[in-house]
C-alpha cells in the first residue's frame, strides 16, 4: 500500500488504529502473533559443532584422510596417528580463529536493546522497539533512532538524517501532508520515516505501517540474504593444488607398486613403499601451515584497525583491482562544514575538521581576524543565533547534537571566537518561525541589549534572495538591483560549482515590541547579508590512500546516492576522477542492462544517485570485466553489494549491523587509509603463502626424487616413512610458519594486483619448486649412497645420514624462498623468526638422532663426527649453486 499517498484519516482507517489514544496491550499482543517481533531476520547461523566439522571440508584434509586410512590398513599406526594429529589441529585452528572474529565483532554492536515511546491504552510508554506493531503510534525527537516504517502525522521542525538508507547526506525535512505520487523513491517519500534513521532536528509523531523484514531496511535485509557469496582466488589456488598433488601421489603409487612387482619383490613391501611416496608428494602440514600463515594476518590487521571475519578472504585484498566505496562517512567525515562564507563582493575560507571548534578564516590566502570584520561578525553570529543545534564536548572529542547544516554554521561561529550561549546573554529571543520545506526558510525574532528589535532569516538562497529589497555592503546598506541581483546569483553559483550547500542569511530591524504573527509578514523586505557554503568535506588521509592504491593498480570508484556535482567535486578533490572521468547516474544505470554497463564501466569513476540494486549492477559489471571487487561502506543500502563483491568492507562505528554481517573486513576506525594498510597485508600474505608453497614443495618433490632415484637404482629404501612425516609436518613445519611473518618488499604497491586467474605456480614458482626439488633429492641420494657403500650392513646409519642430509638442505634452502630472485639479494636476518624457527629445527633433527627413546621409533642412529663435513656440504649445494648461477647472470 502506498501510505505516503493517503491522508491521516485512511491511514487511520486502513490500519485499524486510534491517533489520538494508539492500540490497547491486547490488541498489540494480537497483532505481534500475526506480524510477528519487529527484528531483521539474521538468517540461519551455523552451530559450533557444525562450524567445526566444516573445517574438515578442504579439499588438502580430504586428501590427508586417505592417506591416514591408507596407513592405517598397511598397518603404519604411527604414521596414521601423526596425520590425524596435524588434521585436529588444523580444524581446531580454524574453527578458533572464526570464533574469535565473530566475538571482534559482537564488541563492535550495541548491548541494549534500543527503546521507542509508544501510545499504548491513551497513555505515552516506553517500550523496546522490538515489540512494535503496525498500527502503533510512536514519538521520536532529535537523537532518536526511528524504530519501525512509519507515515508522519506529527512534524514539528522535523528532519531525517537517511543517509544509512539512502546513502544522502543531507537530512530530510518531514512534512504529514499526501505525495500524489506512487513512484517515489525512498529519499523523496518526505511524509515516511524509516526504520534505523536518525531524527537530526525537531520532533514529530508518527503510525508504524510497517515492522521486521516488512521495513525498508527488511527489504535490502532480504536482499542481501539472496546475494551470493564468492570464493576466494586462495580457496580456488589451494583446490587446484591438492587436486594436482592426489592424482601425482596416486600416480606415483601405482607406478612404484607396478615396477616392484614385474621386478620380483613382495607386494605388500611396494605396497609400502609406495604409500611412502604418496606420504612424501603431499606436504600434510600445508593446510594447518596456511591457516596459521592466514591468523597472523589477521592479527597483524587488528592490530591496524581491521576485523577479519572470514579467514580465507584475507589476501583477496592483495588481487583487489577496484576498491567501490560508498562517499558518506567512507571517503568523507559524514560532518557538515562550512568552508567559504561570501558578504558584499568578498569571499573568506575557513579551515579547521568536523565539528572541533578550531580554525582559521583566510582572505586571499591571509589569516584574518573574524572580529575586526562587522560584516562577517554580524553574518556569523545571526547564523548562529537563527539556530538550534548543540555542540558537546565527550571525551575530548566535539559531537553535534541537532542538524548538521545548523551544526556546521554553529562550528564556523566557534571558530571566529563566539559562543551561542553568550550569544543568547545580549540577545534574547522573542519568536521564532520554523523551517519548512514549502517556505525553505527558518526566522527569529531577536532583541538586542539596548531594545532594539531584529528578524533574522535563514533560507535558500534564490528565495532569500527574492525576499530582499536591499545588501549589506560594508557598514553600508545598498538597493537591491539588477546589479547585485547579478553578484549574487554570480556567487550562489560559484560556491555550488564547488560542490558546497549555500545558506543564505538576511535581516531586517523592526520596531520595539512590534508583534509579528506570521512568516511571510516577517520574511519580506529584508537585507541580504551573506552566504555560507557548507560541505562534507574529504577525509585529510584518503587522498594519499588513493593516490598509493593508483599506484597499485587499483582503482577507486565513488558510489554515492549524493548529487552529481558534489559526488564529481569531492571525488577530484581525491584524485578519484579527472576532466576526462565518465560520471553516471542512477537514472543513466535504470536505463542500461548488465552488458551495456559492462561496456563502459571501466572508464567511469563516479557512479551519482544510486539505488543499492544498482550499487549490486555496478560490482557485477567490474566482476564480469575479470576485475576483483572491493565494496565498502557502512549504510544498509551497501549491505547486498558488500556481500556480492569478492571482498566487502564495512565501517565498524558508523556502520550498521547488517552491513558488518555482509562483510569479509569491518575497519574498526572507519578510516579508507585503513583499507591500504590491509591491501598491503593482503598482497604480503599471498606472497607469503607462495614462499612457504615453494618451500615445501620442493622439499616434497626432494623426498619423491630420493625414493624414486633408490628404486630405479636397485637400492634400499633411504627414508622411512616416518621420517618423512617427521621432515613435513614438524622439522618443515616451523620455518614454514616463519616464512609467513616475512615482512613485505618494497616494492609491493608499486606492482599491479596480480590475475585473478594466475595458477599457484605462475611467476616461474613452478621451476622454482621442480629445480631446487631435483638438487635436494640429488644431495640426498648422493648422502645415502656414500653412508651405505662405506657400510652396506648398517642400512639405519645409511638412513639417518639421508634424513639429516634432507633437513640441512631444507633448512638452507628456505632462506632462499624469501626473494623471487636469490638468497643473496635479501637479507637472511632480516626475518628473525626464520633464523630462530631454522635453529629449532634443526635442535628438533638432532634430538631424533640422538635421543635413544626416539631413535627407536624413527628408526635413527648417532651420526659420526667424520661424516658431518660430507652431510653439510651435500646439504649447501642446491642453495648456493643456484645463487652462484644468479650472480654470474647478473654479472654478464
Amino acid at each position: 500500500m502506498n501510505y505516503h499517498e493517503m491522508n491521516e484519516k485512511e491511514v487511520e482507517r486502513t490500519l485499524n488504529t486510534d491517533f489520538s489514544a494508539g492500540l490497547t496491550n491486547e490488541d498489540a499482543s494480537k497483532r505481534r502473533k500475526q506480524f510477528g517481533k519487529n527484528e531483521l531476520d539474521e538468517g540461519e547461523k551455523q552451530s559450533a559443532l557444525l562450524l567445526f566439522f566444516s573445517q574438515f571440508k578442504d579439499f588438502m584434509v580430504l586428501v590427508l584422510l586417505a592417506a591416514t586410512l591408507i596407513s592405517g590398513l598397511l598397518g603404519e599406526y604411527i604414521d596414521a596417528i601423526a596425520i590425524i594429529a596435524i588434521i585436529i589441529l588444523n580444524s581446531f585452528l580454524g574453527f578458533f580463529q572464526e570464533r574469535r572474529a565473530e566475538k571482534s565483532l559482537s564488541a563492535l554492536k550495541e548491548l541494549s536493546q534500543p527503546q521507542v515511546q509508544a501510545l499504548r491504552d491513551g497513555e505515552w510508554v516506553k517500550i523496546l522497539s522490538k515489540e512494535l506493531v503496525p498500527g502503533d503510534i510512536i514519538k521520536f525527537a532529535s537523537g532518536d533512532r526511528i524504530g519501525a516504517d512509519v507515515r508522519i502525522i506529527e512534524s514539528r521542525s522535523l528532519e531525517v538524517e537517511e543517509s544509512a538508507l539512502t546513502g544522502e547526506s543531507v537530512p530530510v525535512q518531514k512534512t504529514v501532508s499526501p505525495i500524489k505520487n506512487a513512484n517515489l523513491t525512498l529519499g523523496d517519500m518526505e511524509n515516511m520515516g524509516f526504520m534505523g534513521t536518525m531524527v537530526s532536528r525537531g520532533s514529530g509523531v508518527g503510525v508504524v505501517i510497517a515492522t521486521g523484514m516488512k521495513t525498508a531496511m527488511g527489504q535490502i535485509a532480504d536482499l542481501l540474504q539472496n546475494a551470493e557469496s564468492q570464493t576466494t582466488p586462495l580457496q580456488r589456488r589451494l583446490e587446484q593444488l591438492g587436486k594436482i598433488l592426489i592424482v601425482t601421489a596416486l600416480l606415483l603409487t601405482v607406478l612404484v607398486v607396478a615396477i616392484g612387482v614385474i621386478r620380483g619383490n613382495d607386494l605388500y613391501e611396494m605396497v609400502l613403499a609406495g604409500v611412502s611416496l604418496a606420504v612424501a608428494a603431499i606436504p600434510e602440514g600445508l593446510p594447518a601451515i596456511v591457516t596459521i600463515a592466514l591468523s597472523l594476518g589477521v592479527q597483524k590487521m587488528i592490530r591496524k584497525n581491521a576485523v577479519v571475519r572470514k579467514l580465507p578472504a584475507v589476501e583477496t585484498l592483495g588481487c583487489a583491482s577496484v576498491i567501490c566505496s560508498d562517499k558518506t562517512g567512507t571517503l568523507t567525515q559524514n560532518k557538515m562544514t562550512v568552508t567559504k562564507v561570501w558578504s558584499g563582493g568578498k569571499t573568506w575560507t575557513v579551515d579547521g575538521i568536523g565539528y572541533e571548534p578550531q580554525g582559521k578564516y583566510y582572505q586571499d590566502k591571509e589569516i584574518i581576524d573574524p572580529k575586526k570584520d562587522k560584516v562577517l561578525q554580524q553574518l556569523l553570529t545571526f547564523g548562529m543565533l537563527c539556530n538550534h543545534a548543540e555542540i558537546l564536548q565527550k571525551d575530548d572529542e566535539f559531537v553535534l547534537n541537532g542538524d548538521p547544516t545548523e551544526g556546521a554554521m554553529l562550528v564556523a561561529g566557534m571558530k571566529a571566537g563566539f559562543t551561542r550561549k553568550k550569544l543568547l546573554t545580549q540577545f534574547e529571543i522573542v519568536n521564532e518561525f520554523p523551517f519548512d520545506s514549502t517556505r525553505k526558510m527558518m526566522s527569529v525574532v531577536v532583541k538586542d541589549p539596548s531594545g532594539r528589535q531584529f528578524i533574522v532569516t535563514k533560507g535558500a538562497p534564490d528565495v532569500l534572495a527574492g525576499k530582499s529589497i536591499s545588501i549589506l555592503m560594508g557598514n553600508k546598506t545598498q538597493v537591491y538591483g539588477k546589479d547585485i541581483k547579478n553578484m549574487v546569483q554570480e556567487a550562489i553559483n560559484g560556491l555550488a560549482s564547488q560542490a558546497l550547500r549555500t545558506i543564505a542569511i538576511g535581516f531586517k530591524e523592526i520596531s520595539p515590541n512590534t508583534l509579528i504573527l506570521h512568516e511571510q509578514e516577517a520574511e519580506k523586505d529584508l537585507t541580504f547579508i551573506g552566504l555560507q557554503g557548507i560541505i562534507d568535506p574529504p577525509r585529510p588521509e584518503v587522498k594519499q590512500a588513493v593516490k598509493e592504491c593508483k599506484e597499485a593498480g587499483i582503482k577507486t570508484v565513488m558510489i554515492t546516492g549524493d548529487h552529481v556535482i558534489t559526488a564529481k567535486a569531492i571525488a577530484t578533490e581525491l584524485g578519484i576522477a579527472n576532466k576526462r572521468s565518465k560520471v553516471l547516474e542512477g537514472k543513466d544505470l535504470a536505463n542500461m542492462n548488465l552488458k551495456e554497463l559492462e561496456g563502459v564501466v571501466d572508464e567511469v569513476s563516479v557512479f551519482a544517485r544510486v539505488s543499492p540494486e544498482h550499487k549490486l549492477k555496478i560490482v557485477q559489471a567490474f566482476q564480469n570485466r575479470g576485475h576483483i571487487v572491493a565494496m565498502t561502506g557502512d549504510g544498509v543500502n551497501d549491505a547486498p553489494a558488500i556481500k556480492t563483491a569478492d571482498i566487502g568492507i564495512a565501517m565498524g562505528i558508523t556502520g550498521t549491523d547488517v552491513a558488518k554481517e555482509a562483510s569479509s573486513l569491518v575497519l574498526m576506525d572507519d578510516n579508507f587509509a585503513s583499507i591500504k594498510a590491509a591491501i598491503i597485508e593482503g598482497r604480503n600474505i599471498y606472497e607469503n603463502i607462495r614462499k612457504f608453497i615453494r618451500y615445501l614443495l620442493a622439499s616434497n618433490v626432494g623426498e619423491i626424487l630420493v625414493m624414486l632415484f633408490a628404486m630405479l637404482l636397485a637400492l634400499p629404501l633411504p627414508l622411512v616413512p616416518i621420517q618423512i612425516l617427521w621432515v613435513n609436518l614438524v622439522t618443515d613445519g616451523l620455518p614454514a610458519m616463519a616464512l609467513g611473518l616475512d615482512r613485505p618488499e618494497d616494492n609491493v604497491m608499486k606492482r599491479n594486483p596480480r590475475n585473478p586467474s594466475e595458477g599457484v605456480f605462475a611467476r616461474g614458482l613452478g621451476w622454482k619448486v621442480i629445480s631446487r626439488g631435483i638438487l635436494i633429492g640429488l644431495a640426498t641420494i648422493l648422502a645415502f649412497i656414500f653412508a651405505y657403500d662405506n657400510n652396506p650392513e648398517n642400512l639405519q646409519y645409511a638412513q639417518t645420514v639421508a634424513f639429516i642430509t634432507l633437513v640441512l638442505a631444507q633448512l638452507i634452502h628456505v632462506f632462499d624462498c624469501r626473494s623471487e630472485k636469490s638468497i643473496l639479494s635479501r637479507n637472511p636476518f632480516g626475518n628473525i623468526y626464520l633464523v630462530w624457527a631454522v635453529i629449532s629445527s634443526l635442535v628438533l633433527a638432532l634430538i631424533v638422532v640422538y635421543v635413544p627413546f626416539l631413535q627407536e621409533i624413527f628408526h635413527t642412529v648417532p651420526i659420526l663426527a667424520k661424516d658431518w663435513p660430507m652431510i653439510i656440504g651435500l646439504a649447501s649445494v642446491p642453495t648456493f649453486l643456484l645463487a652462484g648461477s644468479f650472480l654470474l647472470s647478473k654479472s654478464k
